[in-house]
Parts: C-alpha cells; sequence; structure tokens
C-alpha cells in the first residue's frame, strides 16, 4: 500500500496544470462515488481572506454542542492532514490513503488536480464517517472550484478583496461575482464583507437567496454580537470578528448553536466554544528562545490592512520588527505599505526551493514602491530560517518579530521552531 506521502507526491504529477478551474471533470467523479451531498447540513464558505476563520468558528460551536461535524480548509501550513478534519481532529494517514484509492478507482481516465483529488477525498470521508454537517472552504473563487460542485445549505462569504489576479479579475466586482457562484436558489446567503461588490448583491438578488448582511442584519463588535434577539458576549481572541460573526449567523439559522436556545445557555456555550479557538497563523502569538513572535499568514493588501489595525490596537512597549517573503505575484507594494508606519525594520526573506516566491530583488522594490525608508530595511535577504536565527539575538526582551507574507512563510518558521522544540505558545 503507498504511504500518504506517496500519493501526495503522485498527485503533483498527476496533472499537467496546478490549478484548472470549472466543475465538469471533478462533479463526474463526485457523482461515480455518491459524494454530491456529504452530510444533511452543508456551510460553503468562501471570501479573499477570514475563511478558515469562520470554519474554525463554526466547527468548534458544532463541536460544543455534540454535533458531528467535517471540516475542509486549504491550504496545510505543516501537515496535509490539517486539511480535513472530523470532530475537530484531523483525519489519520491511513484513512487519507483510502480516500485516493477510492478515487483513484473511480475517475477512470478523468485527469484531476491536486486540490480537486483533495476535495473530493474530504467529500469521501465525511460520508463515510456520517457527519451532520460538513463545512467547505473555497480554494479559489467560488463558482468554478471543485468546493462547489456541493449545494450548500448556507452559503457564506466572508470579504471581497483583490488577489489571484490571474485567475479571478483585477477587480472586486469580478471578483465578487466569481466568489456569489457558491449561492443557491432560496437557500440563505450570509456577507461579512460590511461594503460588498454589486456584483455580489445582484447575485444574491437574482438567486432569490434570503441575506443576510453585516451591519444591517447581525452586528459584531469586539465583544458583542446580535442577530435579532439573540445577543452575545465574544471573547477575547484575534480571529476577525466579521468571519465570527458570519460563523454564529449561518448556525443560528440551522439553529444549531451549543447551548439551550437564544437565552444565557447559548451565550454561555457560545463564548465559551470560541474562547477556546487557537488557529495557526491567524495572528499567533508565542514565545521563542526568549524572545515574542507574531505568525500570520496574510498575503494580500486587505490582510495587510487588518492585520495593520491589529497591531495598533495591541502594541509592545518595544520594536517591531518584520520578517516577511511572499510570492512572486502578490502585490507586493500594497502588501507592505499598510504596516510601514508601524514597523522599525524590515527583514526581507526567501523561500528557496519555492519556484513561486519572490527574490530579493522583487521584494526590495516592493518596499521601495511602498514608500519604506531603505535605511530600516536589512537588503541581505537570507532564507527565512536563517534570518530568524540572524535576528533573535537582536531583538530586546520587549521587541516582537511579525513573520508574514505567505502561509510557506509562516509554515517555515513553525517548522523551524517545532525540530528545535523550545517555541511555547
Amino acid at each position: 500500500m503507498m504511504s500518504l506521502q506517496d500519493w501526495l507526491a503522485r498527485l503533483e504529477r498527476l496533472h499537467p496544470t496546478e490549478i484548472e478551474l470549472g466543475l465538469e471533470r471533478v462533479s463526474t467523479v463526485a457523482d461515480t462515488l455518491g459524494v454530491r451531498q456529504p452530510a444533511p447540513h452543508v456551510i460553503t464558505v468562501a471570501g479573499t481572506n477570514g475563511k478558515g476563520s469562520c470554519v474554525a468558528s463554526a466547527e468548534a460551536l458544532l463541536c460544543a454542542g455534540g454535533r458531528s461535524v467535517g471540516a475542509y480548509t486549504s491550504p496545510h501550513l505543516l501537515r496535509f492532514n490539517e486539511r480535513v478534519r472530523i470532530g475537530g481532529r484531523e483525519v489519520e494517514d491511513a484513512d487519507l490513503v483510502l480516500a485516493f484509492e477510492a478515487i483513484e478507482a473511480a475517475r477512470g481516465d478523468i485527469s484531476l488536480t491536486y486540490f480537486e483529488y483533495t476535495t473530493l477525498a474530504a467529500l469521501w470521508l465525511f460520508k463515510r464517517a456520517g457527519v451532520e454537517f460538513a463545512l467547505l472552504e473555497v480554494g479559489l473563487g467560488g463558482r468554478l472550484d471543485a468546493v462547489n460542485l456541493v449545494d450548500g445549505d448556507v452559503a457564506v462569504i466572508t470579504s471581497v478583496a483583490v488577489d489571484h489576479e490571474a485567475w479571478l479579475g483585477s477587480d472586486r466586482e469580478v471578483i465578487g461575482a466569481e466568489k456569489a457562484g457558491i449561492l443557491r436558489s432560496g437557500r440563505p446567503f450570509i456577507c461579512a464583507d460590511p461594503a460588498p461588490p454589486q456584483s455580489v448583491l445582484a447575485a444574491a438578488a437574482g438567486t432569490g437567496a434570503p441575506a443576510y448582511f453585516i451591519d444591517r442584519d447581525f452586528t459584531v463588535t469586539a465583544d458583542r454580537y446580535r442577530f435579532g434577539e439573540l445577543e452575545l458576549a465574544l471573547p477575547p481572541i484575534s480571529l476577525p470578528r466579521p468571519s465570527i460573526g458570519a460563523a454564529i449567523t449561518a448556525l443560528a439559522l440551522l439553529d444549531a448553536l451549543p447551548g439551550s436556545g437564544a437565552g444565557g445557555g447559548t451565550a454561555r456555550a457560545v463564548t465559551g466554544a470560541l474562547a477556546g479557538i487557537r488557529l495557526a497563523g491567524r495572528r499567533q502569538q508565542l514565545q521563542y528562545r526568549g524572545r515574542t513572535l507574531l505568525l500570520d499568514v496574510g498575503h494580500n493588501p486587505a490582510a495587510a490592512e487588518y492585520l495593520a489595525r491589529w497591531l495598533r490596537d495591541n502594541p509592545v512597549a518595544g520594536a517591531t520588527h518584520v520578517l516577511v517573503a511572499a510570492m512572486a505575484d502578490k502585490d507586493l507594494a500594497g502588501l507592505f505599505a499598510p504596516l510601514d508606519d508601524l514597523v522599525s525594520h524590515w527583514h526581507p526573506a526567501l523561500l528557496p526551493g519555492n519556484p513561486r516566491a519572490a527574490d530579493c530583488a522583487a521584494l526590495l522594490d516592493g518596499l521601495q514602491r511602498a514608500g519604506v525608508d531603505t535605511a530600516r530595511i536589512d537588503r541581505q535577504c537570507p532564507a527565512v530560517v536563517d534570518g530568524l536565527a540572524q535576528l533573535l539575538p537582536t531583538l530586546g526582551s520587549q521587541d516582537r518579530l511579525l513573520v508574514f507574507g505567505s502561509f510557506f512563510t509562516v509554515a517555515e518558521v513553525l517548522q523551524q521552531i517545532r525540530e528545535v522544540g523550545d517555541g511555547e505558545s
């Protein structure tokens, strides 16, 4: 029997391109497998940023209420298994191997991408486990993403911003229309973007979906959530409040919140469940070799703007240094500019072996176009792990090191901490 690592290496070679949007091929295999309805209740989550936080919030709430739940997210940081969870736990290697074997037997001569294989594996495992709820995070866009082969009972769009322009377009209206492709006629739709594009509004009206918009139908502040007569206290966690609000609203519509109705039982259960969420790489704070690290997977201007607001609300007594590596196809100037007035010194870094990563020249050019003073830029551009090792001894006890720019960047640092073994969350 092939191991999980053998299968993942094989999947990377099976399809000629990493991404091929479209539902025809993957839907045909899904029909053969019988996984178009992976659970009695399905929540589909799209959005530029905040999708993982929404899924994590809904997952925690459902688990707290004793519901059986499967969660599918992407990408992963350290282990592929992070992408597929049942009952709040990552599935085992052997289960993923069984799923891949089933897909291989069902696909015939149909070619599938890595992501399509992964999506089908999650659906197959959820169906096999008999979960009551399936939480499905869209990988890219919405309309043509493999996740959209499933008809969600509730559709959520967390945010709409410019990212993945080569695939989705370069303005919010076009991108919004793609994400709104997950809406279904007559089924509830939740929008956590406070200023949704007209294309999203038009899609909601066109499908006749009961629509619930943040700041109109439900409200979320730093410590409170309100939806009709339901009002809840929110604990002090680092996940984006709009995504949390969307998750609560989705479960409220499905009558699936933990507790005993809209009274104190629900309020206590919701607050307790959310307080326990720990989502790696989302403003994740930890101590490493006696210094404070803040890890964030943000990789587009909208994510950087949110991170900048969080930094302003959570200052440190010392200086904030940034270790950043990013993908070459990103808006690097837009990624750096929102943070500049909060950063004492920039340390651009490289991701050797990653063909998508920006090189030193591109990172320095992005910093220059963002208006960063060259005196605050370290121009050496070491590998991320080397940069971390070089920086730590230079930091003061009250300083903070922000590591951000991509999932790959955060993964490099988390892997290093795991291997050394002296990091403490």
